[in-house]
């Protein structure tokens, strides 16, 4: 949705251990199901909360399921963090324990997008009690460099679109090729997830130095893998959902993922790349029919 003429979301303030302001919106279902956990949304590297606003709104409304989506440090409307080195996942898995603890969240079903997929990783080990399921968007323990590499470029290529079809045009010429499933008007929407209106300019919603981080990493061969750390995923229900032309995550790691995972469902997003929205109706089916199990 570009255009919210209601809010069906609350925004939510709290407070990180460090002291910054974190932001999520939570989303009341129409009908409580109290006997089904929440549902907690993790976006990916520079993304923010809006990214899951019509998937939330639909789970909410149809199965019941409270939902939250979060906006890491830097991102969204959480503040921006004057020590860049915070920007990592030790740090973003403990400000999600911190969101729990303030949103009285015991334990969650978590959809985790790209970068959220990895701090689950670490969520698993760390705090596996807060796991009811999982679904994990485009990522998994092996990231491809070439992925990572076309993600540091784009991050690190800004545009400054003049209006809001200059900023739909950007992404549709920047992903179209990956994307080909996706109409106007989620070229639109992914843009004012994406952007922000801040003193008269159309930007985009993150903090700079995050997608910097990036040109530091060696990515000219294979990047350390979180097998190890995927191991802590066995007890609990998952769904790994992989972009038909993901170049992030590979066929041959979410068949291997599928293989060591007894409680594992795999689903790939036709016509979609990294990473899938998951309001599509296709997506959005194999989410819910997987909700109804957890």
């Amino acid at each position: 949705m570009t255009a919210e003429t209601s809010q069906p979301y609350r925004e939510r303030f709290f407070f990180a251990r460090d002291g910054l302001r974190l932001h999520a919106r939570d989303y009341p279902p129409a009908i409580p199901d109290d006997s089904r956990a929440p549902i907690v949304c993790l976006a990916g590297l520079s993304r923010n909360a809006r990214d899951f606003h019509p998937f939330a709104c639909t789970i909410a409304d149809e199965l019941g399921r409270r939902v939250v989506a979060l906006d890491y440090r830097g991102r969204g409307r959480s503040e921006v963090d004057a020590n860049k080195a915070n920007y990592t996942l030790a740090v973003e898995c403990a400000d999600v324990e911190t969101a729990l603890e303030a949103l009285g969240i015991e334990n969650a079903v978590f959809v985790g997008t790209s970068r959220g997929g990895l701090i689950l990783h670490l969520l698993a080990v760390a705090a596996p009690h807060r796991l009811k399921g999982v679904i994990l968007n485009d990522i998994g323990p092996v990231i491809e460099p070439k992925g990572l590499q076309e993600i540091a470029a784009y991050l690190n290529r800004p545009q400054t679109p003049g209006n809001w079809e200059e900023a739909a045009a950007i992404l549709r010429n920047t992903h179209g090729a990956a994307f080909p499933a996706l109409s106007q008007d989620d070229w639109h929407d992914m843009a004012h997830a994406i952007y922000v209106e801040r003193d008269g300019a159309i930007v985009a919603d993150f903090d700079p130095a995050i997608a910097r981080q990036l040109l530091a990493v060696d990515l000219t061969g294979p990047l350390p893998d979180l097998w190890a750390q995927f191991d802590a995923f066995r007890p609990f229900p998952m769904l790994a959902i992989r972009g038909e032309h993901s170049s992030l995550l590979s066929p041959g790691t979410l068949a291997a993922m599928a293989r060591r995972h007894p409680r594992l469902t795999t689903f790939t997003a036709a016509g979609q790349g990294h990473a899938p929205l998951l309001h599509k109706p296709d997506v959005l089916a194999a989410i819910k029919d997987f909700l109804l199990t957890v």
